[in-house]
């Protein structure tokens, strides 16, 4: 902690006082501390079990530079619970981490190129996300190419993992062994379309050759966004094949993700909206050894099939798979936004009892989600929430707990976000 900010303090003093290095020179602050209340949050609750509160926190301090063809970035972070270390501690119990460290440099007007630890996110982030309702938010150590020119964008990423510096080669299982991807993106007069081909490769180790090897996916697909007067949606469409690491061995896969959305602005402060989101699974009692569940891998996955996140936040990976219903009505007053979201969930594949081992409803449960937002200060953002599940005799078999408890998550989170300096020189 002492070492981190000695070296805050060093950068914010060499910045102001190199006058012929500076041009721009940004500090920004996140303080977001959030209330929440467990009842049934992301798997029912289990008789004979009682519901939790606590409050978390986020610390977050942005350096940001700018100097002609030059750009980069450091963010300082620390996430904790409150209570999670003695009132007297002498050091803190997750310490201070590095969110962001990266630097951009512009080759041309068309070229530049970041690297170093970053935020990637592309789209509505269903696949690539900054994952910011997560306290720790989500970052790679990437290096990303960018083209733009008139209405097109071109990003090629790759990243390479290891757990440390090292001799020979050894087990690494904490992410992704590699990756390689690229993003297209053109913009029409009122749409856009995406492509991306996103090849990963998870290590795993190969016991009988006694080798360490890698098991390549790939996730290839679209998203196309439009408006048309007050009416608005977007589609999106992805295949997931080649090999996925189960441990110490590989399986192929064959899945899918489609999602559709369709909106209409009745007024410029009220809008709603109804989608459909499927990602396919796997039934089980499918001998099929391919692998046909389909993982949204690096997204915001929060922001979809309900904020209770029961499906696929951390959780619900190589399963039967979801059909997604839903709608959401939002409404805007002054400082104020309300918004009501129900969710209606199947399984895309079959679920089988495991007692009676007959094939059970599709039918996984309704969730809805209420949500309250408010502008309290230009840096002070309030937001409040409350969502409820009604599970089904098939949600308690995929995910345990009794269907019949009061389900229900609650949460407040207060948002202070100041530009606590700026700095900038005219040459």
């Amino acid at each position: 902690m002492k070492i981190s900010y000695k070296l805050i303090l060093i950068i914010s003093v060499l910045m102001v006082t190199v006058d012929s290095i500076a041009q721009e020179f940004d500090v920004n602050l996140q303080i977001r501390p959030r209330f929440e209340y467990r009842n049934g949050y992301k798997e029912l609750m289990k008789d004979g079990t009682y519901p939790t509160s606590f409050i978390s926190n986020r610390s977050r301090l942005n350096f940001d530079f700018k100097q002609e063809k030059i750009k980069a970035k450091i963010s300082f972070q620390n996430v904790r619970v409150w209570g999670d270390v003695n009132t007297t501690a002498t050091s803190d119990k997750n310490g201070v981490a590095l969110f962001e460290s990266w630097f951009s440099y512009d080759f041309s007007t068309d070229w530049s190129a970041k690297i170093g630890r970053q935020v990637i996110s592309y789209d509505n982030q269903r696949i690539f996300g900054g994952l910011d309702w997560a306290q720790q938010g989500q970052s790679h150590d990437a290096l990303v190419v960018h083209y733009a020119k008139d209405k097109m964008q071109i990003d090629f990423g790759s990243a390479i993992s290891n757990g440390g510096e090292s001799l020979i080669e050894t087990s690494y299982t904490t992410t992704y062994k590699n990756l390689q991807y690229i993003w297209l993106n053109k913009k029409f007069t009122n749409s856009s379309l995406s492509v991306l081909g996103l090849n990963t490769g998870y290590q795993y180790e190969n016991t009988t050759d006694a080798v360490f090897e890698n098991a390549y996916m790939q996730t290839l697909g679209g998203f196309y966004k439009w408006q048309a007067g007050n009416f608005y949606g977007d589609l999106s469409g992805y295949t997931q094949t080649g090999e996925t690491a189960l441990g110490i061995s590989k399986e192929d896969i064959l899945a899918y993700n489609t999602g559709i959305n369709v909106g209409y602005k009745f007024t410029p402060t009220f809008k709603a909206e109804l989608g459909f989101e499927y990602l396919s699974g796997k039934a089980q009692d499918d001998a099929d050894s391919k692998m046909k569940s389909f993982t949204p891998l690096f997204g915001t996955n929060h922001g979809f099939n309900g904020f209770m996140d029961y499906f696929y936040v951390g959780n619900h990976k190589n399963t039967v798979g979801l059909k997604d219903f839903y709608g959401k009505l939002s409404f805007e007053k002054n400082k104020w936004q309300f918004a009501v979201a129900p969710h209606v969930f199947y399984s895309a594949a079959q679920i089988i009892n495991p007692i009676t081992l007959e094939q059970e409803s599709s039918n996984l449960g309704t969730e809805i989600d209420l949500t309250c937002m408010y502008k309290l200060d230009k840096n002070i953002t309030i937001t409040a929430g409350f969502s409820k599940m009604f599970g089904s005799t098939s949600l308690e078999l995929i995910k345990g707990g009794n269907k019949d408890n009061d389900n229900n998550w609650a949460y407040v989170m207060v948002s202070f976000n100041p530009n606590i300096f700026s700095y900038k020189t005219t040459k």
